[in-house]
């Protein structure tokens, strides 16, 4: 089992940065996995924001958010980080960690295909 711990989020106007960090712990055994942020706004369905495979350092990123959005990891800390810049008020969601083990995932900021999940932390945006 594997629990994620998200922090960081909070309220900023248009324009501005936050960074979010997820932090995993428990029965990590493998390097073989994904890990992501989703985001969830109030009547929308989860959406996948940002994903990277571990071991290989691939980043992946939803359309509307390169070019502003940065994913890191530090394998030491077994954390998981996203650098939002240039927020914009859609950018306001619940945003979740998510993790799971694969060597492969043919669509990585797919939500159902993730297995852990954090409790989530809110980022609100006004314009």
């Amino acid at each position: 089992q594997v629990q994620l711990v998200e922090s960081g989020g909070g309220s900023v106007q248009a324009g501005g940065s936050l960074r979010l960090s997820c932090a995993a712990s428990g029965n990590i055994y493998s390097r073989y996995y994904y890990m992501g942020w989703f985001r969830q706004a109030p009547g929308k369905e989860r959406e996948g924001v940002a994903a990277i495979y571990i071991i290989g350092g691939n980043t992946y990123y939803t359309a509307s958010v390169k070019g502003r959005f940065t994913l890191s990891h530090d394998s030491t800390k077994n954390t998981l980080y996203l650098q939002m810049s240039s927020l914009k008020p859609e950018d306001t969601a619940m945003y979740y960690c998510g993790a799971v083990y694969s060597s492969y995932l043919p669509r990585p900021l797919s939500s159902p295909l993730y297995k852990f999940w954090g409790q989530g932390t809110q980022v609100t945006v006004s314009s």
